[in-house]
Formats: structure tokens, C-alpha cells, sequence
């Protein structure tokens, strides 16, 4: 029988199957068991599900729910059902904290740069020690970030204390580098970046950093430091 999409359902265990094992310490799963059977063996935050057959069903997030209902010995949790897109899945885990979704530096404001720079040195766990932020996020900031690499080999070469090695790979858990992600760019580099000229009017809608993505794929040298208007009258 398929499951309507937001249907809690009280499942068996053997109904599910745990795709991706968790790494958790089995203090913290002993701790969940122990409050799982303190609750009338009952799950209060419910696992989320995807439904791949009649009577099978595969965990999305909130895994640990799962590892520790198992723990405790119960035969049954609660469970919402989701569906099986990939941006739900996504979406999902983001909320259980079992993923992070990553800052691309291509696109990010200053203020998203501060942020995440935030978490990472002030985090409990393999913290980004030695990093002055407002240092870091100034020089990040003001870098010519569309003309990096995706492996960020740049970011050392800042000064800004994050140093090639552990630092860097600390700093790649939250940041990352994606060329032309917004649909603005796209659009710009299929259509626009063809034409030898294009018009101001054109060229007005698009936003400062659209404007820099065109003038890196026609070979113009200089133009990560002019301003909107300077742009516009080279591109044009």
C-alpha cells in the first residue's frame, strides 16, 4: 500500500532499512535507548522515511533515532513518511544536523563568509583555532573569488591564517567553490557570453558578480577591481 506523503506511521524496525551506518559514540547511543525506554519505549522525535516498496521502507534522517530504537529493544517507532526526491532527502538531513549545506565562495555574501568562519572557529569539535575572523573574512571577501580553483589552493595565499594542510580541510567542511551556480549565470553564459556586444540595458539588469562571470569568459584582464559601471561600458 503506498503511503501518503506526511503520514505518521508507527513501523516495525524490520520494515527499515538503515542505508548509511551513523558514526556515533555508543555512550551517546546507550544515552538515547535508555530515554527511548523511559518514554514507554516510545520515539518522540520520529525518524524520517522514505517508502520503497509495499511494506519496506528506508531511513532519510535522523538515523541516530533509528540506532538507538534498536538499542532499546523496541520492535516498533514512530516515523513520518517523506518522499523520495534528492532535495527532500537533502533538506531533511540539513534539519537533523547531519549535514551541512556548504557556503559556495563563487556566491557568497560577506555576511554568509563571517558566518560560517563563526562556526568553524568557535565549534566544539576540531575547531579552526588561530584564525582571526574579521582578518579572514575582510581578505576572502575582497578576493577575486570567480577566478579561483574548486580545491580553493588560494585561500593560503590570503595570509589570512588559514594555512595549506588541516586548516584548509577544516575550512572545505563548510566552504566550497562552484562555478556559475545561480540560474542568472547560467543563463548569462549560454546566451550572453556568445555575442561580441551586448546592450547596456542588457547588461543593467545583471548583477555585479553576473557582470565579472562575462568578462572572465571573454578574457578581459583587470575586471575583478571595476566597479558595476566599468564593467558595463567594457562588456558593451
Amino acid at each position: 500500500m503506498k503511503q501518503e506523503i506526511g503520514t505518521l506511521l508507527h513501523l516495525y524496525l524490520d520494515e527499515i532499512e538503515l542505508r548509511e551506518p551513523i558514526e556515533t559514540h555508543p555512550f551517546l547511543i546507550s544515552n538515547g535507548a535508555k530515554a527511548i525506554n523511559q518514554a514507554n519505549d516510545r520515539n518522540w522525535i520520529p525518524l524520517i522515511v522514505k517508502q520503497i516498496d509495499s511494506d519496506k521502507y528506508e531511513v532519510v534522517a535522523n538515523s541516530f533515532i533509528f540506532v538507538a530504537a534498536q538499542e532499546a529493544g523496541v520492535k516498533k517507532v514512530w516515523c513520518i513518511v517523506a518522499d523520495n526526491s534528492p532535495i527532500t532527502e537533502e533538506s531533511a538531513k540539513i534539519l537533523a544536523q547531519e549535514k551541512i549545506e556548504k557556503i559556495n565562495l563563487a556566491t557568497a555574501s560577506r555576511e554568509e563568509i563571517k558566518l560560517g568562519l563563526d562556526y568553524l572557529i568557535k565549534r566544539s569539535i576540531n575547531p579552526l583555532v588561530g584564525v582571526n575572523i574579521a582578518t579572514a573574512t575582510e581578505r576572502i571577501d575582497k578576493a577575486d573569488r570567480l577566478s579561483w580553483k574548486e580545491n580553493l589552493v588560494e585561500i593560503p595565499k590570503l595570509k589570512c591564517g588559514i594555512t595549506q594542510g588541516k586548516k584548509l580541510n577544516i575550512f572545505k567542511e563548510v566552504f566550497c567553490l562552484k562555478s556559475l551556480v545561480y540560474s542568472e549565470e547560467s543563463e548569462v553564459k549560454t546566451k550572453t557570453i556568445e555575442k561580441e556586444k551586448t546592450s547596456v540595458q542588457d547588461l543593467n539588469k545583471l548583477t555585479l558578480k553576473a557582470l565579472k562571470v562575462i568578462a572572465k569568459e571573454r578574457g578581459y584582464s583587470g575586471y575583478s577591481k571595476m566597479k558595476k559601471q566599468e564593467l558595463i561600458k567594457l562588456l558593451s
